[in-house]
């Protein structure tokens, strides 16, 4: 069993900072289109490191 997961909007979000990253890639989704998947996400966990206290820089990003 687990837990399925629908997004809103093509983006989806999970963990600690998750409302912060998921708010700048609907942003990036919006308003810089030409980014790839990959540096929307980074970015997006970029400003959401900066802004959560339980979220930090030490980023990794499996593409499948």
């Amino acid at each position: 069993t687990g837990d399925v997961l629908e997004p809103d909007n093509q983006v989806a979000a999970i963990g600690s900072g998750a409302m912060y990253a998921q708010s700048a890639a609907l942003a990036l989704k919006k308003h810089a289109p030409q980014l790839t998947a990959e540096e929307m996400v980074r970015e997006s966990l970029n400003i959401a490191a900066d802004i959560c206290i339980y979220t930090n820089h030490n980023l990794v990003i499996e593409k499948i």
